[in-house]
């Protein structure tokens, strides 16, 4: 198996004494190594996953992983990633994937899905079930990726203080991850689009002020694998 571990730490510094200000407040900087996190029980299993669906804000990322082997069809997990931490996500795929393709050859190949109409988001959403567990989505500021000959996974990890703990497993077939890679890196390159595209109006001399973010009733268009 293979291990790709993204968004490293650096190497830890030497101890510190926590900082003390005069209200009696304390800080102190601390640093995790993601490949010792801590993996909970009900995490441990992990799910699986047949297709991703990306929605890009103002501030983060949706990522939807889908489950649609039988019905009723779910979302299997939500993950929140924030534009930094999507940006190597999108990066490691593509390096775990190069690594993959070098020792098993490239994935097998998907047909492709068809193109003269695609479904909205409602539409999608309206196919597969949003439970309330992870409506709200699983937050995660770093990922290990890895695969096996025959699938990939994704370990979602929170870095808090004291111990770096998994907060989501998915598993995705081989042929799907190229799909997959797809899907984040037009998501994000979407998303540098539209920041490049806010800052050159700010500095316009007499420009108004940038449209408000999508809201939650009127969703950005999906990016879907």
């Amino acid at each position: 198996m293979s291990m790709n571990n993204f968004n490293p730490p650096p190497p830890p510094p030497p101890p510190e004494q926590p900082n003390r200000d005069a209200g009696g407040t304390f800080s102190q900087e601390f640093r995790h190594q993601p490949v010792s996190a801590r993996v909970p029980e009900r995490v441990a299993r992990g799910v699986l996953s047949t297709g991703v669906l990306v929605l890009d804000g103002a501030h983060e990322f949706i990522i939807d992983f889908m489950q649609g082997l039988t019905r009723p069809y779910q979302v299997a997990a939500r993950i929140v990633l924030s534009p930094v931490v999507m940006e190597q996500f999108v990066v490691a795929i593509q390096d775990n994937l190069n690594k993959y393709s070098a020792r098993f050859g490239p994935p097998p190949t998907l047909p492709k899905p068809p193109t003269e109409r695609r479904p909205t988001l409602q539409e999608i959403y309206d196919e597969f079930k949003v439970s309330d567990e992870i409506a709200s989505g699983t937050y995660a500021n770093a990922v290990m990726v890895g695969h096996s000959p025959s699938e990939f996974f994704f370990d979602f990890i929170t870095n808090f203080y004291p111990t770096s703990t998994v907060s989501a497993r998915v598993f995705l077939s081989a042929a799907q991850l190229p799909r997959m890679l797809e899907t984040v890196g037009t998501a994000f390159q979407r998303f540098q689009q539209r920041m490049i595209a806010q800052q050159q109006q700010q500095h316009r001399p007499g420009s108004e002020p940038p449209a408000a973010p999508p809201g939650p009733t009127d969703p950005p268009p999906p990016s879907n694998a």
